[in-house]
């Protein structure tokens, strides 16, 4: 499955080359990753949606998941720390944080009594129940 944080894109090294005294990246760390990065299969059975969701390298408590009737609502925020010492002066300390969120729409509202989410592996797997139809109804003319 693709990360959700890349080195670096195309776009960047032909800006690089361009204006290298304008482009700046970070000494280490990977950039903050966008909404598209948040890579989603959606599979839709009789009786539920089974979503997966790649968000590798974040802790499942700083995954975040709202559902809203058929809105199903993906955040996590994403933080890398990183500092190196030797004996006790401090060399060199950086920090990063971010969030990235995705939303999508499903066919058919959600139960969210019913709902179930699993993070294993880099991988959220969403069980989404559907709410059961109350078929049509037909009204008596007063």
């Amino acid at each position: 499955m693709n990360a959700l944080m890349n080195r670096g894109s195309l776009f960047d090294d032909i800006f690089k080359d361009l204006a290298p005294a304008f482009y700046v990246r970070p000494l280490h760390g990977d950039s903050l990753p966008s909404p598209a990065q948040i890579k989603v299969d959606v599979k839709e059975s009789e009786k539920a949606y089974t979503v997966q969701a790649e968000v590798p390298g974040v802790s499942k408590d700083e995954i975040h998941v709202s559902l809203d009737a058929n809105v199903v609502t993906l955040r996590a925020e994403i933080k890398q720390e990183d500092s190196q010492n030797t004996d006790e002066k401090t060399l060199r300390s950086e920090r990063y944080y971010g969030a990235v969120s995705r939303s999508f729409q499903l066919p058919q509202e959600i139960d969210q009594a019913q709902a179930r989410a699993k993070y294993d592996n880099g991988v959220l797997t969403l069980t989404l129940p559907k709410k059961a139809a109350n078929g049509s109804q037909r009204l008596t003319i007063e």
